[in-house]
């Protein structure tokens, strides 16, 4: 196990997600990004999309895929934030990241990618890390360029249709490539 001090955060304990973990990520991910829990921090899309973000059946997949990881973060035992890291060649796709709403806001996410980004230089050896988000959240794309991610313009489509992924709320909804250099 790593661990990394936080100021103001306790310390931080990151390790490798278990099967075990499925239920506590899920309810993680969920409380997020939908609902009216995910309105306390400021990540949430319930104004994009509601009904489910993930399912227990998608978070296992990246939990036991391989070439797949789901990084689990926890302060003093309990579960705070994670994230998906999955090899794909010589990038590494960064996803599935999730802050307890409370805690958003206080440095923890800048925290977290840090580790993610070390983790899968260390791990993988690549070179790049690429992560796709919903290309009308400005302000977490602006988030993630603070942190030297860049707009790829590359859109892909957003999985209308695919309830699974959540019932969208309006019809502009597409996934952006963003890239950061991790040479």
């Amino acid at each position: 196990m790593d661990t990394a001090p936080a100021q103001d955060l306790g310390q931080l304990t990151f390790r490798d997600a278990a099967a075990a973990d499925v239920p506590a990520l899920v309810a993680l991910v969920e409380s997020a990004y939908r609902g009216d829990s995910s309105r306390t921090g400021w990540t949430t899309e319930a104004d994009l999309l509601q009904g489910q973000r993930t399912d227990p059946d998608g978070v296992r997949q990246v939990v036991e895929a391989p070439g797949s990881r789901m990084l689990v973060v926890e302060r003093e035992g309990v579960l705070v934030a994670c994230c998906q890291l999955e090899h794909r060649g010589d990038a590494a796709y960064f996803g599935m990241f999730a802050v307890r709403p409370e805690l958003q806001g206080a440095g923890l996410g800048k925290v977290i990618i840090a580790e993610a980004e070390r983790t899968v230089r260390a791990s993988w050896g690549v070179a790049e890390m690429h992560m796709t988000v919903i290309s009308v959240r400005e302000e977490l794309i602006a988030w993630y360029e603070r942190r030297g991610y860049r707009r790829t313009g590359k859109l892909s489509p957003f999985p209308y249709g695919d309830g699974r992924f959540g019932i969208p709320q309006r019809d502009d909804l597409a996934f952006e490539l963003l890239v950061k250099d991790l040479a």
